[in-house]
């Protein structure tokens, strides 16, 4: 039997709409099961592997603070006391807030997954490590979280995204309490989110979009060129020398 090149297509796309939809399901069930969008994908190792850290605790000068780190701290802190009351600024920060409407958290483990999920600027960080322990593989382990460069734990739980400066966005890195010396191979070589998250991995919904109608061109009527009246040379009257008399 041999297939024509328009059947193949319809085939194909009957396979793509059929894994769409089967993707757009897996992610509904997710956001009503956790009340949030949730993806989960693959980081590039090489993105990833001066960022991501082992389970092993690594020392605090690792991460340097550098002159443009500096410069920059300083440059935000002058631009905040230039003749501005408090009024002011609390207008402004008030104006800022209310465009972001979502913080977008990205949560890096040391396998190189990362879990996506959108929380309002206005939810506190123990919401993300409520949605951590709902998601993680070993949820009895103890864990903690943190942002890089330069290393900093994440402690005061009761702060919202926006204050935090994780709004609109931000990316935390995942890691297990681990006493020195504990043969715990099997947990820091993952996975470290459990089978039906994992399912979820490279799931995207994919937005239809709607055909464009075609409609007729309308018909061009060109116009009749311009007619162009020549002129005709204009007629020498005779004109008499005075010398000659009648």
């Amino acid at each position: 039997m041999i297939l024509d090149s328009s059947s193949k297509r319809r085939r194909v796309t009957n396979i793509n709409s059929m894994e769409a939809e089967e993707a757009k399901a897996k992610l509904t069930a997710a956001k009503e099961k956790f009340g949030r969008e949730i993806r989960v994908f693959e980081t590039a190792a090489s993105s990833s592997s001066q960022n991501v850290e082992s389970n092993t605790e690594e020392p605090d000068d690792l991460y340097e603070f550098t002159a443009e780190d500096y410069y920059r701290i300083m440059n935000t802190k002058k631009e905040d006391k230039f003749l501005k009351t408090r009024k002011i600024r609390e207008a402004e920060q008030a104006a800022r807030r209310s465009r972001i409407t979502k913080a977008v958290i990205r949560v890096r483990f040391p396998d190189n997954t990362t879990l996506e999920a959108t929380f309002h600027p206005s939810e506190t960080i123990q919401s993300l490590v409520d949605l951590l322990m709902k998601v993680v593989a070993r949820p009895e382990l103890s864990f903690h979280i943190y942002t890089t460069p330069p290393k900093k734990l994440i402690k005061d739980m009761t702060q919202d995204f926006y204050s935090a400066g994780f709004a609109p966005g931000a990316i935390v890195y995942f890691s297990y309490d681990i006493p020195k010396g504990d043969d715990t191979t099997d947990v820091k070589s993952g996975p470290f989110l459990h089978d039906e998250i994992m399912s979820l991995k490279g799931q995207e919904l994919v937005k239809e979009h709607a055909e464009p109608v075609q409609t007729a061109p309308e018909p061009i009527h060109e116009a009749p060129p311009p007619v162009v009246q020549e002129k005709k040379p204009a007629e020498k009257k005779s004109v008499k020398p005075k010398w000659l008399k009648m």
